[in-house]
């Protein structure tokens, strides 16, 4: 029952996807073309990983809290009911404790994500990170009390809200169109071994302090995670972007580039444009790395 439920849900996604969703690349091939200092190309993997995981200061700060952010998560899973039972909590009072946080999470996130593009990235990222940290440490001082540890399901939940659509958005805007697939699969990489790192941190904690001791740990880990991002973080580059877009001479782009309305017709005879630096922005391609050349914008019309 369960594998024709999943294969129904698999099924009915593909149709959606088949009738509904639209291919964005001409939507990317203009907002490439509005980067001032675009690379042409994709960095190789290996410099993308370097940049991704601790040279750049934007993505490095949102792979430790997204790396942090799932070490938590896997703590809650696997450490919550082992620390509720002991205290008398049954099964169904586990259940809902355990269903509280990813509720909130879900629902929530709807609503953080279209905030994140008004206030900013780095606001949200270190008030969720704060805020599940502060959850955390609530559910260690709660004692296995089911009407405290909800409560700090809930909180850790609205923590989680605040980061998880904002963290793939602040990673978005440190790179440009045609560098974002390695920056986000490399991003993905570091916060999905959260889960890894958070079953190993909360079964070895468990086993030499307590349950309270291990979430304790992971309390004071996330909380260090939110002051790094406090600290590391830039301010946001869409700022940037916004006023190199403002000085660049738009004459260099065709006509239908210029007009404030495009209309879908003309946005199909424009694809990825190949943009040369003088001054790499973030991940330099070959060409930028052997020479620096003045900006120039090469434009491939059908």
């Amino acid at each position: 029952m369960l594998v024709a439920g999943g294969a129904a849900v698999a099924v009915t996604a593909l149709v959606l996807s088949v009738l509904f969703v639209r291919d964005t690349a001409d939507h990317v091939a203009l907002e490439q073309a509005a980067h001032a200092r675009a690379a042409e190309s994709a960095a190789p993997l290996r410099w993308a990983f370097a940049e991704a995981t601790y040279r750049d200061p934007a993505l490095r700060s949102c792979s430790q809290a997204g790396f942090t952010n799932n070490l938590n998560d896997a703590l809650a899973w696997g450490v919550l009911p082992l620390f509720l039972a002991p205290d008398g909590a049954s099964a169904s009072e586990i259940g809902l404790v355990a269903g509280l946080s990813p509720a909130v999470w879900a629902t929530a996130q709807i609503g953080t994500g279209h905030w994140s593009d008004r206030v900013g990235r780095k606001p949200l990222i270190v008030a969720g990170m704060l805020t599940q940290a502060a959850a955390l440490t609530l559910l260690a001082a709660s004692g296995g009390v089911v009407a405290a540890a909800a409560l700090a399901a809930v909180s850790l939940g609205i923590g989680t809200a605040l980061v998880y659509p904002t963290l793939i958005a602040a990673i978005s805007d440190a790179v440009s169109p045609v560098e974002r697939p390695p920056a986000v699969g490399i991003y993905r990489f570091w916060r999905d071994m959260g889960y890894v790192a958070g079953g190993l941190v909360a079964g070895i904690a468990a086993d030499a302090i307590d349950y309270a001791g291990a979430i304790a740990i992971v309390a004071a880990l996330t909380a260090a995670s939110g002051l790094w991002v406090l600290v590391d973080m830039p301010p946001p580059p869409s700022h940037e972007r916004d006023a190199e877009q403002q000085r660049a001479p738009r004459a260099q782009l065709p006509d239908e580039a210029q007009s404030s309305t495009i209309s879908p017709s003309s946005m199909r005879l424009i694809t990825i444009p190949q943009i040369l630096i003088g001054r790499p922005r973030l991940w330099p391609s070959a060409t930028q790395r052997d020479a620096t050349r003045s900006p120039s914008v090469t434009w491939s019309c059908t």
